[in-house]
Formats: C-alpha cells, sequence, structure tokens
C-alpha cells in the first residue's frame, strides 16, 4: 500500500471548510456508530481498505482493529494529523492516514483495493462524477465501494442542520453542485453509471448514525457552533446580519427536539442516512 506524504496536486475548495474547526470535536460523539457500522462491512484480516474522507478515523481505525491494512486519505491536514496521534496512542501499525483529494487520488494505484469505504466523507468533495470514477478506479474486480451520505430534506438531525445553515449564509457560486444530492439514489445511480457500474450492481438502505454524549443538547449545538465548518460559517454570516440569536435559537430547537436521551444533560440524537454498496 503506497505510503506518501500526500501533497495535493491541486487546491481543493473544500480543504479551507474543513481545515477551518476541528471535526474530531464532532467525531467524538460519532464513535459507537463507526463501530457498529464497520462490524457489519464484513471487513476482516488480509483486506485492504480504502477510507476516503476519513476524518480522524471513525470508521477507519475499527476496520484496523478488525485487521485490515487501511489507509485513510482526508482533505483537511489537521484530521490526518489527528488521525495518525490516534493510530499512534492505539499502538496500530496496519492503519496509516495521508492528505488527498477524492476527486483526483492520483497518488493511488489502479485496482488497490478491496474496500473502498466513504462514511460522510467523499459526499463533500466537488466534482462528483470525478469522485465515482476515482472510488472505481482503485477498487479490485469484485470488491465493494461503501459510502454514506446524508440525504437532503430528511427530518433528522444533519440534514436540518445543513438546511438551517444554508439559510444564514450567502448563495453558492454559479455552478456548485450540492453533496446533499449523494443522497439521492438517483444521482447515486448516475454517477456510478457513468464509472461503468451497471445499477444492478448498486444497492441502497436507509440507516442510523447516533450523536451521543454526556452532555446536554445544548452543548452539542456549542461543538457544531465552534467546530463544524459549514454551522462555523453559518454563524459568521448570521453575525455579520444581525441574525446570530435566530440560527442560535433554531439550532438550539432542533437539537433539543430530537433529543431521544430521556435527560436534559445528556444527548443521543439519530440521523438517518443513505448507505450505498456497490460492486465493482
Amino acid at each position: 500500500m503506497e505510503q506518501s506524504t500526500g501533497l495535493l496536486q491541486q487546491a481543493n475548495p473544500n480543504k479551507q471548510l474543513w481545515e477551518k474547526g476541528d471535526f474530531t470535536q464532532i467525531a467524538a460523539t460519532m464513535r459507537e456508530s463507526g463501530e457498529a457500522l464497520v462490524a457489519r462491512l464484513g471487513i476482516t484480516e488480509g483486506l485492504e481498505v480504502l477510507d476516503l474522507g476519513c476524518g480522524d478515523g471513525t470508521t477507519a481505525i475499527p476496520a484496523a482493529e478488525a485487521g485490515a491494512q487501511v489507509l485513510g486519505v482526508d482533505i483537511a491536514s489537521n484530521l490526518v494529523k489527528a488521525g495518525n496521534l490516534r493510530v499512534k496512542n492505539k499502538g496500530l501499525t496496519n492503519c496509516f492516514f495521508q492528505e488527498g483529494d477524492a476527486s483526483n487520488l492520483y497518488e493511488l494505484r489502479d485496482a488497490s483495493f478491496d474496500r473502498v469505504v466513504s462514511i460522510f466523507g467523499a459526499m463533500f468533495a466537488p466534482k462528483p462524477m470525478d469522485v465515482a470514477k476515482e472510488m472505481v478506479r482503485v477498487t479490485r474486480k469484485g470488491g465493494k465501494i461503501v459510502m454514506g451520505n446524508w440525504i437532503p430534506g430528511d427530518p433528522t438531525l444533519v440534514a436540518q442542520i445543513l438546511k438551517i445553515s444554508s439559510a444564514y449564509t450567502p448563495p453558492p457560486p454559479e455552478g456548485f453542485i450540492s453533496p446533499m444530492l449523494w443522497g439521492v439514489e438517483s444521482h447515486v445511480t448516475e454517477r456510478f453509471g457513468n464509472a461503468g457500474i451497471p445499477k444492478e450492481n448498486i444497492s441502497f438502505s436507509r440507516e442510523t448514525f447516533n450523536f451521543s454524549g454526556d452532555f446536554s443538547p445544548s452543548a452539542l449545538v456549542e461543538r457544531f457552533k465552534t467546530y463544524y465548518g459549514p454551522t462555523m460559517n453559518a454563524f459568521e454570516s448570521a453575525g455579520k446580519n444581525g441574525n446570530a440569536a435566530a440560527l442560535q435559537e433554531e439550532l438550539e430547537l432542533l437539537f433539543n427536539s430530537q433529543n431521544q436521551s430521556g435527560s436534559a444533560t445528556k444527548t443521543f440524537i439519530p440521523a438517518t442516512f443513505l448507505l450505498v454498496t456497490v460492486t465493482v
């Protein structure tokens, strides 16, 4: 498995967004769901796994703990550093993180991986047609691609955070393609079809990721406000327009209304996503 320094060939406009905050603070509330998902993916010793848009390893590290050889690739240098630190602290020698762009994996050889996993990662990369082609290119024949993608208009947490945040930010630039379209089955089928995958090799299911912690939903709002790039941008824009209090109120209502912990001092919020499985 190639383990280069991972320097980007060209700038990705998402790099600044995901390096802006500290997604590790959000990922810490998602660990149990990451472990549970990996346990269902049939990842075993000897498999070579690429985790694309890996963050600091919510799914990459459980895959390595299952015995796979894992390469994590992320656009954000701070998350790559955090992931490699987690690997070191856990004493794992079969997992490595490097910087890279999901729409141009120029450093990775064709047919290098048995599994390509991207849970709420590659969906945010620009050039989705290129992202699909690259995932297919680096997957071995008979291997699988597994994506977890948030669903547009879904009433659960993350789709609503992104919907609320977008209402407080300036409109995107011309030509912008919403990452939420990765949560629409017809778009996923088209993108992988364009990469040579027949539709019968693509399956979908709706699954749940949970955000949990021994703190209040309002404290989780603060984490998103302080550390999650899209929410940070929304608060910056809202502040300039005198709307920060309204944004805060909307998010507080959302998080508290969806908390299923049964306690005002604990958080357990499920969020629905589209699980995509592609056989190459």
